[in-house]
């Protein structure tokens, strides 16, 4: 049975290196050009060449994104832009915009066609349109429940793309209007301003109704951690991680506890983990949960009336080397820990674990009692060896 495949975001080239990394069997990118997430780093051209020779190096697929919806000062250039992906060998491209699909025949261009979740593809209908128009894959709408999932994947043997993690819009996906009528940014053409997250007052009629509360409107995050084996079973092709613009730490972390899992289910060890949930959450510290995969949303779904969501400081440095002789972590310090607080590592290549710092000292061997400085290169003992681009956190 084919492995299902791990998808995960870059956005940039640091960010796709560390996902190879971490257990990524492909990643998505965009370009500087007619993607979605505008404010993010993206991938130049020659970037996007880099990345793909260090992904396929890796046997990494790379997805780029060519997602945003189409006006007409947009096609300029598009044409000689997907020639210099299929020169570069990309694996495939994600687009919402069926009319590029068209230009990819005209021009004899050989680009796999995904076709992206703005589409809000959510029915086997939808899905059978698409596969006859010669789509290859669908990343299907965050609001399709198992049994969408089944019938799609069982009526039209179509590939199927599901979104496993990450930030929902209040919505359907791809068909928001909010961000573009209160601030003039284009959620659909890559400048979403997360108008759902903003605190309103609510009226009826003329009359505020919240005196004490602000009220909001957005989803909780979605977690699909604990049904990997039933997304397995049903035949679903890609489990996407979103988040383009989130951190190295986050798309480590993620990575690493997907990757375990779904390694777990096809060797058969698979257990759940409730320790995995509390990772999960102190990634972006908000609530995740299902969504309309095993039930129709409510209110508990949503955070209608107040919300936490504070920046967190667990991620605590990046492993450089390990001093064998000396037995000794070598580290760029990322947040604040001291002398005697116990840390967790973990990597791509091993369980996580913790130790109890003994002592912190700089590379000139002066002794510190805390690591205040970021980026600063300092030790710490440690007589279990580790490898560079492991990483350290707080404990759990």
């Amino acid at each position: 049975m084919e492995k299902i495949e791990l998808l995960a975001p870059a956005g940039d080239l640091e960010r796709l290196k560390w996902d190879c990394l971490y257990g990524a069997d492909a990643v998505y990118i965009g370009g500087e050009k007619y993607s979605l997430r505008a404010n993010a780093t993206n991938f130049s051209l020659d970037d996007i060449k880099e990345g793909v020779i260090y992904a396929h190096k890796h046997n990494v697929k790379v997805y780029v994104t060519v997602n945003i919806v189409f006006h007409e000062n947009d096609y300029e250039d598009l044409v000689s832009y997907l020639k210099k992906l299929e020169e570069y060998n990309v694996d495939a491209i994600i687009t919402s915009d069926l009319f590029v699909l068209d230009l990819l025949k005209e021009n004899n261009i050989n680009l796999e066609f995904h076709l992206s979740t703005q589409a809000s593809c959510i029915n086997k209908e939808a899905a059978s349109f698409y596969k006859k128009e010669g789509v290859k894959r669908v990343v299907l709408g965050r609001e399709c429940s198992k049994k969408d999932i089944e019938d799609i994947i069982k009526t039209t043997n179509i590939d199927t793309e599901v979104f496993i993690h990450g930030a929902m819009c209040m919505g359907y996906s791809g068909r928001c209007t909010l961000s573009n009528y209160m601030t003039n940014r284009d959620s659909n053409r890559g400048g979403c301003a997360q108008i759902c997250r903003w605190v309103f007052d609510l009226y009826d009629e003329h009359k505020k109704i919240n005196e004490n509360e602000s009220f909001s409107f957005s989803p909780k995050d979605q977690s699909l951690l604990n049904f990997i084996p039933d997304l397995i079973n049903i035949g679903v092709k890609s489990l996407k991680i979103e988040g383009r613009m989130k951190s190295i730490y986050y798309v480590a972390t993620l990575l690493s506890i997907y990757r375990k899992v779904i390694d777990s289910v096809y060797d058969g060890t698979y257990e759940y983990n409730k320790k995995y949930e509390k990772i999960i959450y102190r990634c972006a510290n908000r609530e995740t949960i299902p969504q309309y995969f095993n039930k129709f949303p409510s209110e508990n779904e949503q955070y209608y009336i107040g919300r936490e969501e504070n920046t967190n400081q667990d991620f605590l440095g990046v492993i450089l080397d390990y001093d064998e002789v000396n037995k000794e972590i070598i580290f760029e310090q990322r947040n604040f820990f001291k002398a005697g607080d116990e840390i967790n590592i973990f990597g791509p290549n091993k369980e996580d674990f913790n130790i109890t710092i003994d002592y912190i000292k700089t590379m000139d061997n002066e002794l510190v009692d805390a690591a205040r400085h970021p980026q600063e290169i300092l030790r710490i003992p440690c007589n279990k060896k580790v490898n560079k681009n492991d990483l350290m956190r707080i404990s759990f």
